[in-house]
């Protein structure tokens, strides 16, 4: 992968798109793709749109456009050939031999951000395995100049080619990734056991929404927080207290974008697991922004893709201090008449936010008063193990419990101490 970290790299960004396609739609998608540069630690120098009935099988763009970009790259030092959506390695390794210079297409520029912010070994991990299934049939490219053919001692057998041998070993290496993954899902997996009586929430959302800055508006997460696309990666859950006094815990997931890697989102399987066994999923939104709508219908698709579309979901419209016309926000309103409105970096309206958790919360449980006798003691870890204890107080005629129950433990619970429950 390409290492943007040392230098600011001057680089092209190009969007195809076919004709007809709404020109405001292509620039700014081009315009993510200059965020996603700066996140990277490149610059944008010049941005080009091309329509196409389909685009070139060997070059992607057209011949004009070549000599365009050829001419661009000599007269202001460009470096860096950046394609708005994903190329083949046959295009890729056709254009780097016409430009003379690197060109990356968005799977891989958004790889080497996450290479780049990756913090913890299981990010590290996700990261390494994606990049690996990125670059397995790209190797060709990196190896043209290893066409010798070798034979004998520590090769497959005569007349194996370097290619042959390098994609071999990268097999392996990617085997190997999966099953430390599967060793850090496990691990993962215990440390979830133990939240089971808790609320849990999950923040999803597109990247740079604002779900970090949220998530430390209300605990004392301190989760780190830039303006940049992909931030932060690292799963972060933190306890906090409903208004109605019973601890919850919320979790802040990696940041969603269109045309997500799939290599990605299955790397990432054991960090969007916080999002899968979440009970409630807020989703926030920069309503700022000119797009939101389509940054909405991103997350949307993702969550489905993921099998997690179908949970209680808050939408929560956030950066709403950023919009200068009322008006506005009145129609945002009109059409989205359940999301709550804040900005998490102004502290607005987040009391509204966490009522309406606390009430989304409520409608997910059910609180129960009952006494269990001390003659009934062997049923106290039925209690425990499926219930968040609210209150307990043990007096003459027993243990008197004030829980709150899921409504997936509620059946267990009635079950089993069904004859000691007020209804």
């Amino acid at each position: 992968m390409h290492d943007f970290t040392e230098s600011k790299e001057k680089a092209v960004a190009i969007a195809i798109g076919k004709k007809g396609f709404n020109r405001d739609t292509a620039f700014e998608h081009l315009n993510e793709i200059e965020s996603l540069a700066d996140t990277a630690g490149a610059v944008i120098i010049e941005k080009i749109y091309q329509e196409l009935d389909s685009p070139n099988k060997a070059t992607v763009i057209g011949k004009g456009k070549v000599e365009e970009i050829q001419a661009l790259i000599e007269e202001k030092g460009i470096s860096l050939i950046i394609f708005e959506d994903d190329i083949s390695p046959t295009q890729m390794r056709n254009l780097e031999n016409t430009f003379q210079v690197k060109v990356v297409d968005r799977s891989g520029l958004i790889l080497d951000i996450f290479a780049k912010h990756a913090r913890s070994l299981e990010a590290k991990v996700q990261v390494e395995l994606a990049q690996s299934q990125y670059l397995l049939p790209r190797l060709t490219r990196m190896w043209t100049h290893l066409s010798k053919q070798y034979g004998g001692i520590r090769t497959k057998g005569p007349g194996e080619t370097q290619i042959e041998t390098d994609r071999r070993m990268l097999k392996i290496k990617i085997q190997k990734l999966k099953e430390k993954l599967e060793d850090i899902s496990v691990q993962r997996e215990q440390q979830r056991k133990g939240r089971k009586e808790f609320t849990q929430f999950a923040l999803v959302g597109y990247t740079n929404a604002g779900k970090s800055t949220l998530m430390n508006s209300i605990t004392d997460a301190n989760v780190y927080v830039e303006d940049k696309l992909f931030a932060t990666l690292d799963t972060t859950v933190r306890s906090f207290n409903l208004p109605g006094g019973a601890k919850s815990l919320i979790s802040d997931t990696v940041g969603f974008i269109r045309k997500l890697p799939v290599n990605l989102i299955a790397s990432f399987r054991t960090t969007l697991a916080e999002a899968e066994e979440a009970d409630i999923l807020i989703h926030v939104v920069d309503v700022s922004h000119k797009f939101f709508r389509e940054h909405i219908k991103t997350v949307n698709e993702t969550l489905e893709s993921l099998k997690i579309s179908q949970k209680p979901t808050i939408l929560v419209l956030n950066k709403v201090d950023l919009i200068e016309d009322a008006n506005d926000i009145r129609a945002i309103e009109s059409e989205f008449p359940m999301a709550v409105f804040t900005s998490a970096s102004r502290n607005i309206n987040i009391q509204k936010f966490l009522s309406v958790i606390q009430e989304k919360s409520e409608e997910q449980s059910k609180i129960l008063s009952f006494i269990l006798p001390y003659t009934a003691m062997e049923l106290i870890s039925e209690v425990y193990s499926n219930s968040d204890i609210l209150s307990r107080d043990d007096n003459d005629e027993g243990i008197c419990f004030k829980v709150r129950v899921k409504n997936d433990k509620l059946k267990i619970l009635e079950h089993n101490l069904g004859k000691y429950l007020k209804k």
